[in-house]
C-alpha cells in the first residue's frame, strides 16, 4: 500500500500547489468565482422550498376554493420563478468569471514554462527522460491548471448544495441518506481507479507520444520539406506516424471502454437508488404522514443531492487526475539549476592580464559513460587569436559548450584572470562571451533585431547596428535586401525573405560583432562562406575582434593561420600546440591534416 498511499498524498501536494498557482496568477477572478459558488450553492435550496410553498398553497386552493387563493398560489409561483432568473443570471456571470479566470491561469502557466525552459541546464535538453517530462508538461500543464479551477469550484459548488439537502433528507429518514450516498459512492471510486489508468498510460507512452510529433513535425516544417521530397520519404513517415497513433488511441480506447462499462453499472445502481426511495416516500404519502408539498420537496431534494453527490465524486476523480497529471509540470519547474544562476559573484575583473586558462579540465557528458574530454589545459590570452582544429567528434565544440559555462567541468577549473568560473553568476560570464556556431540560428524577426539581439541591453541604432554588420562584412548584403535592416526573414509569418547559408553566417558573425564581449569563439566561421569570401574574412578579422579574445573552431586550416596559438585535438585531448610554423616542423597531427588539405588545391 505504500506506493498508491504515496501516489495520493503527492497527487493531494499537487493539487494544494494547483490551488496556490491559481490564486497567485488570478486572486480577483478567484475571489469572485468563490462569491459565485457560494450563491449557486444556496439558490437550489431556495428554490425547493418555495417549490413545496406552490404545490403546498395549490393543493389547498383545490381541496378548499377561496378568495385570494389564486394570488397567493401567483405570488409563489412569481418566488420560484424569481429564483430561477437569478440562478441562470449568476450561472452566466460565473461562466464568464470562469472563462477570464480560466485564460489568465493558463497564461501564467505558459509563462512559467517559457521562464522554466530558457533558465534550465543545456544538459537536460540532452537527457531522453527530462524530455519525455518536459513533453508531459508542456501537453498537460496549459489545460490542467484551468481545469482544476473548474473542478474546484464545481466541487466547492455541490459540497454546499449537498450539506443543504442532506440536512433536509435527514429531517424525512435517516436511511435516505445512506441510500443517496451507497447509489454514487462506486461511480467515485471508479473515477479514481480509472485517472491513476489513464496517468499511468501517458506517463508510460510519453516517448512514443514524441516520436509521433517528430514525424508531425518533420512532415509539416519548411526544414525538412527538401530532403522529404529528394529521398522520396514522405509516404515512409506518413505509415510510421499512423502507426504511432494507432498504438496510442488503442491503448486510450482500451481505458475508455473500460470506464465506459463500469459508469454504466454505477449508473444503474444509482437509478434503482432513485426509485426504490419514490417507492418510499409514496407509502409514507398513502398513510397520510405528509403533504403532497412535502412529497414534492424531498423527491427533488434527493434528486438533486444525488445529481450533486455524484458530481461532487465525479469532480473529486477529476481532481485526483489532474493533479496526477500537474506532478510532471512540477517535476518541471522545480530541476535544480547546477549552471544557471549558479556562482556568487556578479561581475568581473575589469582589466585582463592573464585571460582565459583550463587547468586539466575533463568533462563527460550526463547520458554517457566516456568522458569527452581529458586533461585539457588551453590558455587564451587578452587580445590573442587561438585556432582548435581537429577531426570531427574529437571534443572541440564541447570545449567550446564549457568555455561558455553551459556546462561546468567534473574535474580541473576554468578560469578568467584567475577566478573559478563556477565562483561567478553564469549570466554575467555568458555576457562577455560572443559565439557563432556552425549551425547559425537566426529568428524570424527583422535583420536588425538578429544583429541587436547580440547584446539586448544596447540601444540598437542603425549606425551601430551597421557597424557592426561592417566588421563582419555583412553591411554590403544588407543595404541589397529590400529594406535593410527592417527585412524580416523567414517565411512563416508573410513578407519575410530566405538568406543563402553563406549570408545567414555573415549576419550571425555581425550579431557577435555587435556585442564587444571579451571573448569570441567561432565554430566553423567560414564554412558556408565562399574563398573570397573567407579570404576577406581573414583579412579584416582582427578588426572584427577590436580588442577582445578568439577561439576559432575550423575544419579549414587556411582559417586558422591567422592565430597566435594553434591547439590541436584528438579524442578529446590535447595532443599539439604552437604556431602554425612550429606544428608544421612538428611533422605530427597537425601537418597530416595541413597537406591533406592542401593536396586538394595542388594541380
Amino acid at each position: 500500500m505504500e506506493g498508491p498511499l504515496r501516489n495520493r498524498f503527492v497527487a493531494l501536494l499537487n493539487l494544494h500547489r494547483a490551488w496556490r498557482l491559481v490564486w497567485s496568477a488570478a486572486p480577483r477572478w478567484t475571489l469572485y468565482s468563490a462569491v459565485l459558488v457560494i450563491v449557486q450553492g444556496v439558490l437550489p435550496l431556495v428554490s425547493l422550498v418555495l417549490l413545496k410553498q406552490v404545490v403546498d398553497t395549490l393543493g389547498v386552493a383545490i381541496a378548499e376554493p377561496a378568495k385570494g387563493a389564486y394570488m397567493d398560489v401567483a405570488l409563489w409561483i412569481g418566488l420560484v420563478g424569481l429564483v430561477a432568473i437569478i440562478t441562470v443570471c449568476v450561472g452566466s456571470l460565473s461562466a464568464l468569471v470562469n472563462q477570464a479566470q480560466s485564460l489568465v491561469v493558463t497564461d501564467h502557466v505558459a509563462n512559467l514554462l517559457h521562464e522554466k525552459s530558457i533558465a534550465v541546464d543545456l544538459g537536460f535538453y540532452e537527457d531522453a527522460s527530462f524530455c519525455d517530462t518536459l513533453h508531459l508538461a508542456q501537453q498537460e500543464a496549459p489545460h490542467r491548471p484551468a481545469r482544476i479551477v473548474n473542478g474546484v469550484t464545481q466541487t466547492l459548488q455541490n459540497f454546499i448544495l449537498l450539506i443543504g439537502i442532506a440536512g433536509l433528507l435527514f429531517t424525512f429518514h435517516w436511511s435516505v441518506g445512506l441510500a443517496l450516498f451507497a447509489a454514487v459512492l462506486p461511480s467515485g471510486m471508479m473515477r479514481i481507479v480509472s485517472a491513476r489508468q489513464l496517468f499511468g498510460f501517458e506517463r508510460d507512452k510519453a516517448e512514443t507520444e514524441r516520436q509521433a510529433w517528430y514525424y508531425h513535425v518533420v512532415m509539416t516544417s519548411l526544414e525538412f520539406a527538401k530532403d522529404l521530397r529528394l529521398f522520396g520519404l514522405g509516404p515512409i513517415f506518413v505509415e510510421r506516424y499512423r502507426e504511432l497513433r494507432d498504438k496510442l488511441r488503442e491503448g486510450r480506447m482500451t481505458i475508455t471502454r473500460r470506464r465506459t462499462l463500469y459508469e454504466t453499472m454505477t449508473q444503474i445502481v444509482a437509478i434503482v437508488a432513485l426509485y426504490t426511495t419514490l417507492a418510499f416516500m409514496a407509502f409514507f404519502a398513502i398513510q397520510g404522514r405528509m403533504t403532497l408539498g412535502v412529497i414534492v420537496m424531498y423527491f427533488q431534494a434527493y434528486q438533486r443531492a444525488q445529481g450533486a453527490l455524484q458530481n461532487l465524486l465525479q469532480g473529486l476523480g477529476y481532481l485526483y487526475e489532474d493533479s496526477l497529471f500537474l506532478k510532471h509540470f512540477y517535476l518541471f519547474v522545480d530541476l535544480p539549476s547546477l549552471v544557471e544562476g549558479s556562482g556568487r559573484l556578479d561581475r568581473l575583473q575589469e582589466t585582463a592580464t592573464s585571460g582565459l586558462i583550463c587547468r586539466n579540465v575533463t568533462f563527460t557528458y550526463p547520458s554517457r559513460n566516456k568522458p569527452a574530454l581529458y586533461g585539457i589545459d588551453l590558455e587564451i590570452l587578452p587580445s590573442e587569436i587561438v585556432a582548435l582544429v581537429g577531426l570531427n567528434g574529437a571534443g572541440k565544440t564541447t570545449l567550446a559548450k564549457l568555455l561558455c559555462r553551459l556546462y561546468d567541468p567534473e574535474q580541473g577549473t576554468i578560469s578568467w584572470e584567475g577566478q573559478d568560473l563556477r565562483d561567478t553568476d553564469a549570466r554575467v560570464w555568458r555576457r562577455q562571451v560572443s559565439v557563432v556556431s556552425q549551425d547559425v540560428v537566426l529568428f524570424d524577426m527583422t535583420v536588425g533585431e538578429n544583429i541587436g539581439a547580440g547584446d539586448v541591453g544596447q540601444m540598437a541604432t542603425p549606425e551601430a547596428l551597421m557597424s557592426a554588420a561592417a566588421r563582419a562584412g555583412a553591411d554590403g548584403m544588407i543595404r541589397q535586401l529590400a529594406d535593410g535592416l527592417d527585412t524580416k526573414l523567414g517565411v512563416q509569418f508573410g513578407k519575410g525573405q530566405e538568406l543563402s547559408v553563406g549570408e545567414r553566417q555573415r549576419l550571425a558573425l555581425a550579431r557577435a560583432c555587435y556585442r564587444n564581449s571579451r571573448l569570441l569563439i567561432l565554430d566553423e566561421p567560414s564554412s558556408a562562406i565562399d574563398p573570397l569570401g573567407e579570404a576577406e574574412m581573414i583579412r579584416s578579422f582582427r578588426d572584427m575582434l577590436g580588442e577582445g579574445s578568439a577561439l576559432i573552431i575550423s575544419h579549414r586550416l587556411s582559417t586558422v593561420q591567422l592565430a597566435d596559438r594553434i591547439y590541436v585535438i584528438d579524442e578529446g585531448r590535447i595532443v599539439e600546440q604552437g604556431s602554425h610554423a612550429e606544428l608544421m616542423s612538428h611533422k605530427g597531427h597537425y601537418r597530416r591534416l595541413y597537406l591533406a588539405q592542401s593536396e586538394h588545391y595542388q594541380t
